[in-house]
């Protein structure tokens, strides 16, 4: 077994300590926040993500939390690189933590790098010229980039459709790839060049997928056709697949929006303009914005109405809010003026303006409307008779089609989905209240 260091204590680097703990392998995970690493000493998980915490425990034997880079080294014979690559405001990605990383390894540094941490292509390329000019040309450098889902991230380690190693020199990509004996998956041994674009063109493959049956559905609601019914007859063609073809509010998290505004950079900066991703980031935030839309049609202007959010991570399971359909609907519906409540089981964000709720009833509580904006499993039981009595008007958007429009609507409720045929029924009567506010 071999003796590995973490550098970066997040979503990615905590996961990847753990399963190559689980492995048998020793780990140190280093980070340069006191507070992550004191809570991690403690035995605590700084943040969400299933039996996480249980694996970090019962391998807590082969795993140590260290600010210092030494100390993360000492032994060590791979650094993995997990720190995070947020998007600048050019769109490309911002690398001063992998390179904070890089600069920081002793002189006598013998490990090889392993990056994790979604960069650029070209990136290995630069990172293995630095180190030749300190005088590190001994380290060896593998790119084996994560395929891991927030909210499944640990099976998907342990369980990957596909194991990737790039590399400059064969041996380092064979050391790499023996660290991960004992899961049964697909090695695919590549230059670091391709293992870096795999990443990429992954990530871009599957983002184009959703904005494509976003899409769809628009064109459903306006033909009355039914989403769900076009998604499962694609879906049937093994040419196809069912994934990634689900409609809803769009994709948001850590990855797709920064990896998506990266490879559009990365294809500009080289020359080539993108068309394709260019379109399929459009649709992705305009079609955040659409319940907007569907609420006006139902309540009229905003102002002064009540709407919940039920709902805040970018998708269930998880405590993660970055980019988020959440953030973009509560300061739409504040630019509205409306009061605009939330509630997520998880997830608390700083969401200045909006009133966070203990529960979903305390949220839809007088509420002119619930928006389904998270996919969370308590919310499948939202439309009962106690919750309709509870809303001051009883419509639910439902932004991920979590619920079956005929039982929501049987319910006395008024419903809208994402792509689903709309009921005349659906739309409120005239009312003073949908009348126009007189001018001030």
């Amino acid at each position: 077994m071999s003796r590995i260091a973490i550098f970066g204590a997040g979503y990615v680097g905590l996961v990847t300590g753990a399963c190559f703990a689980e492995l048998g392998h020793e780990v140190s995970v280093r980070d340069i926040v006191p507070e992550k690493i004191d809570t991690l000493r403690r035995g605590e998980v700084p943040i969400y993500e299933p039996g996480l915490e249980e694996l970090l425990a019962s391998n807590a034997g082969r795993l140590s939390y260290t600010l210092d880079v030494r100390q993360a080294l000492a032994g060590a014979e791979f650094v993995f690189v997990c720190v995070d690559t947020p998007p600048l405001y050019s769109g490309d990605a911002d690398l001063s933590r992998v390179w904070t990383v890089v600069d920081e390894l002793p002189a006598d540094t013998r490990a090889t790098i392993v990056m994790k941490s979604t960069v650029p292509v070209g990136t290995g390329e630069k990172v293995r010229a630095a180190l030749d000019s300190r005088g590190l040309a001994a380290v060896g450098y593998v790119s084996n980039p994560e395929f891991t889902a927030e909210g499944t991230a640990v099976r998907d380690f342990m369980e990957p459709d596909r194991i990737i190693v790039g590399a400059f020199d064969d041996a380092d990509g064979e050391a790499v790839e023996k660290l991960h004996a004992g899961i049964d998956a697909p090695v695919v041994r590549a230059d670091v060049n391709s293992a870096e674009m795999i990443k990429l063109a992954a990530n871009a493959f599957l983002m184009t997928r959703v904005s494509f049956i976003n899409e769809i559905a628009n064109v459903c609601e306006l033909v009355g056709a039914d989403v769900q019914s076009v998604a499962r007859g694609v879906g049937l063609d093994h040419r196809l697949g069912p994934h990634f073809l689900r409609a809803g509010l769009g994709y948001g998290g850590s990855c797709f929006p920064k990896d998506s505004l990266a490879l559009k950079q990365l294809a500009a900066n080289s020359g080539y303009h993108f068309q394709l991703l260019t379109a399929v980031i459009e649709v992705n935030e305009l079609q955040k914005r659409r319940v907007i839309q569907k609420l006006q049609k139902h309540l009229g202007r905003l102002r002064g109405k009540k709407v919940a959010l039920l709902g805040l991570a970018f998708k269930p399971h998880t405590d993660d809010t970055r980019e988020a359909p959440s953030l973009v609907l509560a300061s739409r519906l504040l630019a509205e003026g409306a009061e605009v409540r939330g509630w997520d089981p998880i997830a608390v964000p700083e969401l200045q303006g909006v009133r966070l709720c203990a529960s979903p009833f305390e949220a839809i509580d007088g509420a002119d409307a619930a928006v389904i904006v998270t996919e969370w499993p308590e919310l499948a039981d939202l439309p009962t008779e106690e919750v309709r009595a509870a809303m001051r008007h009883p419509l639910i958007i439902d932004g991920r089609n979590l619920l079956d429009p005929a039982a929501v609507r049987a319910a006395g409720f008024a419903y809208e989905g994402i792509g689903r045929a709309v009921s005349p029924l659906d739309v409120f009567p005239e009312t003073p209240e949908r009348e126009p506010e007189p001018s001030t």
